[in-house]
């Protein structure tokens, strides 16, 4: 089972990869050095999603990151769980087991999206673009507000 996409072997596990206190595997693509996101802030992210070699999301080729509220649940939980963990700038190739991603129900077909099997293993490569009203430049005007 699996497949290659973006220049993965999307079922392999590299040697390098890390897991998370959740059990999400992560693999450090790109190191940023900017801030860590903290749950309840709004996170601006880039992503791909797999689910085998079916692209599920693209946000890469989009004109706009997407925009989320870190732990709103806008996302699978083995994402919301690891977002804490990276800093502006980084992109981690995750691995996410299934319980963590669709879980038992899977996800449906709909207009666009591949129907995603029950505990399907979901990979999903991620970039965290920015913390809106966290940037430097925009502190610099207006001041901390902590």
């Amino acid at each position: 089972m699996g497949g290659i996409a973006g220049g993965w072997v999307l079922t392999t596990v590299s040697s390098e990869a890390e897991t998370t206190p959740a059990g999400v595997t992560y693999e450090v693509i790109k190191s940023g050095n900017g801030p860590k996101p903290e749950v309840g802030e709004l996170i601006a992210i880039r992503f791909q999603a797999f689910a085998g070699s079916n692209k599920i999301d693209d946000i890469f080729d989009t004109p706009e990151p997407y925009y989320t509220r870190l732990g709103s649940g806008g996302l699978l939980k083995g994402v919301e769980t690891t977002l804490p963990l990276m800093t502006v700038g980084d992109r981690w190739k995750l691995t996410i087991p299934g319980e963590l991603a669709f879980g038992p129900k899977g996800r449906p077909a709909s207009a666009g999206k591949p129907r995603i099997p029950a505990n399907a293993e979901i990979v999903f490569d991620v970039e965290v673009v920015g913390l809106p009203g966290k940037e430097p430049e925009l502190i610099d005007l207006i001041g901390d507000v902590e």
